[in-house]
């Protein structure tokens, strides 16, 4: 039984790990709220001020804790106070360390996973935090609300909601790829079990492409037990990764569930929706003056009249930096003649610092690029430009500056950039981009696509970017910028939340 604090009003609710606003706390002890922006906070704002929304999300730090002992709030936000350890353990211990690491396929199998006591105990924690949001979920909520959650975190919130509202219309979406079934099995039976049920309680599913859906339909059928239900799908499942498709859809893939316990049999859809980035708002902000005097302080940093190859990446594991940056210092090894007339402009922003894995990656990255300085930079050309701090209107400015968008993930769930880059560049861009990141199903076609682990494959690709004719630079941007626009993010969130009304 669910005890409420309030009466029940919200018709839609959506629920993150990181909400829209966070807080700072401040020497003289006031609190400082930052606002965040993306797809979900758009879309979210979409509904109308006639539907009673709330966004339940985590107090990430000491000043977001701070805020709700202090009852301080933006209205229609609801951040838990989760115990801090708890917290560390889900977050770090189980969902980044555990659950994007099997997703995106990351671990050095010969000495990980080890799957022991201590993981069984951060997997407790993992359960509590969900059970937190689950519950704050079902007091808010209205009677048959339709309710959003998402990502990895939160796997296990559809189940548990489920049994505590049966009531409620439930979507869960990944922004991850799904492993194949045969990397997801290395996760101990009992949770590769509770993953997929958890999921399973949601009315509705959605992933970024048909790859990461069939990847998730071939886990439900090679790990659940037959009895629990029936698996139905569709080579044509959703059709949103085609061009032609466009605007995301189920198409017939879902999952009948077996009566269990008191719940009726009912099915969970499968669906197909690739973000895609915001067009409008991109071509209006990277023309902004901030934008324009980064602009110039690039120009100055690469030199008159050289080419640009641009990346703008977190220092994620999965973004494949290091590799990017072997691979054109191979181009310069293979083609000299593009030693001083081309710099590599690579914006590496530190990501899960508190984690050592990411700090030696960080680390790497940064040696990597000084080695490549060191050994064919001269007084008038630096073959590399790093920069580490994140800076947003500084990478509008790389974006409009790019002659070629290196975009080269061993694994990613879409990635953005890829269809950021050719709606801002200003003279048009050559994307090398990787099979393996979502975005390949929707902008491959006008692509030069590599193998993220082939090196000597990727220095040709970028070879072949930096030498091709402007006018077929041209016709392709035009059509990777169509296609990576296609669903922009209020259109995202608004097509997934149609999907789930009664």
């Amino acid at each position: 039984m669910v005890t409420t604090h309030a009466a029940p009003r919200a018709q839609v609710l959506l629920a993150s790990n990181r909400g829209p606003v966070s807080y700072a706390l401040k020497d003289d002890g006031s609190l400082e709220p930052k606002r965040g922006g993306g797809g979900l906070v758009s879309g979210l704002s979409a509904i109308g001020s006639d539907v009673e929304s709330v966004w339940v999300c985590a107090a990430l730090g000491e000043g977001d804790r701070e805020a709700v002992r202090r009852g301080v709030g933006e209205n229609g936000v609801r951040m838990l106070d989760i115990d801090a350890e708890v917290f560390a353990d889900a977050y770090n211990g189980i969902a980044n360390s555990v659950l994007w690491f099997v997703q995106h396929m990351l671990y050095q199998t010969p000495l990980e996973p080890v799957f022991d006591a201590e993981f069984r105990r951060q997997w407790a924690s993992y359960e509590t935090y969900n059970l937190a949001f689950a519950e704050a979920l079902a007091a808010e909520a209205g009677d048959g609300a339709r309710v959003m959650v998402q990502d990895y975190h939160l796997a296990l919130v559809p189940g548990m909601l489920r049994e505590m509202r049966p009531d409620l219309r439930i979507g869960h979406f990944s922004h991850t790829p799904w492993a194949p079934v045969d990397y997801f099995r290395m996760l101990p039976d009992d949770i590769a079990r509770r993953l997929l049920r958890g999921m399973l309680g949601a009315d509705r599913l959605g992933f970024l492409t048909r790859r990461w859906a069939s990847a998730f339909m071939a886990s439900v059928a090679g790990v659940l037990p037959a009895d629990e239900g029936e698996l139905f799908g569709s080579s044509a499942m959703g059709g949103a990764g085609d061009r032609a498709g466009g605007q995301g859809g189920a198409g017939r893939a879902f999952f009948r569930h077996a009566p269990a316990g008191s719940l009726p049999s009912r099915e969970t859809d499968i669906a197909v929706h690739p973000l895609g980035a915001d067009g409008d708002f991109l071509r209006r902000r990277s023309h902004e003056p901030d934008v324009e005097e980064r602009m110039a302080a690039l120009r100055e940093q690469i030199g008159a009249g050289r080419k640009t190859i641009v990346r703008v990446d977190r220092t994620e594991l999965s973004k494949n930096i290091v590799r990017g940056l072997l691979a054109y210092r191979h181009l310069l090894d293979e083609h000299p003649e593009w030693r001083e007339r081309v710099v590599h402009v690579a914006f590496a922003y530190p990501s899960r610092q508190d984690l050592a894995v990411y700090r030696e990656y960080t680390e790497e990255v940064a040696r990597v690029a000084a080695e490549i300085n060191s050994s064919y930079g001269t007084e008038s050309w630096t073959p590399v430009v790093l920069h580490v701090q994140d800076d947003f209107a500084r990478s509008l400015a790389a974006y409009r500056l790019a002659d070629v968008a290196l975009v080269n993930p061993v694994r990613d769930g879409m990635n953005l950039v890829a269809k950021e880059v050719p709606v801002v560049s200003d003279a048009g861009c050559v994307l090398v981009l990787s099979r393996e990141a979502g975005a390949y199903e929707e902008l491959g076609q006008d692509a030069l696509v590599v193998n993220p682990y082939d090196v000597t494959g990727t220095a040709s690709a970028l070879h072949a970017a930096l030498s091709m004719g402007e006018g077929e630079r041209g016709e392709r941007t035009k059509r990777l910028a169509a296609a990576g626009t296609a669903l922009p993010p209020r259109g995202w969130f608004l097509s997934q939340l149609e999907a789930l009304a009664p």
